[in-house]
């Protein structure tokens, strides 16, 4: 039976706001009856904005306090950007629906130059994402790479303020935001890999909620489940997270999955890239396969910084 109520927690960033009205507007949709609530909550991911992610807990620091206000049963769901949920959830937790994946790609963000091979020699691109470190390193070697934290808006202000020649976002986010203007070339697959579960929507509740979960489960996307649950199992195995750069890119096709992954090195820009195909029976088999064969190449190095 639907619950008369549901209550979303979401982080309070502009973004996140989007994608739990978003997901709120499905809902009604779903069940037309339902009434839905927004919980906006601040997390240690948005507070800490001075240091890299990797140096402070990783990702999991924008779900934490979502995760104590379903505990406390002031909200009965979250959603996340799945790129920044952890390979691994805390215990009791579940992801019951993973809505269809927008555009995936990483987004060149330039007022001046349009697209990465146009920069200048030694120009200052910010990201603080080891992944599109590791990926930029690997292209030009000669740029300059500065740490850039903050929310989509803060990001952009950033570059305009002329601190940066160029920064690095995600498509989708620019996207959800009607930024899409900023976009001024597109770094995507197979030669650029996104996060795992990059511009997926992901809803985490309970599992001691029974008719939560049986409410949100309309709103799941078979084709992006099985594409995330292999890059998903691929970063598990790997131990990824915000801490390593790790990249993945599963496509599904009526031939079965096929999935690319990446760990690559930031100081030296070296990539290590392996790829097989799967069954949708196999989606985490692929991803452990993948993995292997990452780490038969010697990724396990990186995996130690």
């Amino acid at each position: 039976m639907t619950p008369a109520t549901l209550r979303i927690a979401t982080r309070k960033s502009a973004l996140a706001l989007w994608q739990a009205e978003h997901v709120a507007g499905l809902l009604r949709i779903a069940h037309p009856d339902l009434r839905v609530e927004l919980v906006p909550l601040s997390t240690r991911g948005d507070e800490i904005l001075d240091k890299p992610l990797a140096t402070i807990g990783g990702k999991g620091l924008f779900l934490k306090e979502l995760e104590v206000a379903m505990l406390e049963g002031r909200a009965d769901l979250a959603v996340h950007s799945l790129k920044d949920v952890p390979a691994s959830l805390e215990p009791g937790f579940t992801l019951p629906a993973i809505l269809p994946r927008a555009d995936a790609a990483d987004a060149f963000v330039s007022n001046d130059y349009a697209n990465l091979a146009a920069l200048p020699h030694g120009a200052r691109v910010g990201t603080s994402s080891l992944r599109r470190q590791a990926q930029l390193r690997a292209v030009r070697p000669d740029l300059e790479l500065l740490d850039l934290r903050g929310n989509v808006g803060t990001r952009l202000q950033k570059l305009d303020a002329g601190h940066y020649e160029a920064i690095v976002l995600a498509c989708a986010g620019l996207e959800r935001l009607g930024l899409h203007n900023r976009i001024r070339s597109r770094l995507a697959a197979p030669t650029w890999l996104p996060a795992p579960g990059q511009a997926a929507i992901a809803i985490e509740a309970h599992i001691d909620q029974p008719s939560v979960l049986e409410a949100l489960a309309v709103l799941d996307d078979a084709d992006t489940r099985l594409a995330v649950t292999a890059e998903r199992a691929m970063n598990h195995v790997l131990g990824g997270s915000c801490t390593v750069p790790v990249g993945a890119w599963c496509t599904v096709t009526e031939r079965g999955l096929h999935l690319r992954g990446m760990v690559g090195e930031v100081s030296s820009g070296r990539l290590v890239v392996a790829e097989a195909a799967g069954t949708g029976d196999d989606a985490v088999k692929l991803g452990n396969d993948v993995a292997q064969a990452l780490l038969a190449q010697g990724a396990a190095a990186f995996l130690t910084t």
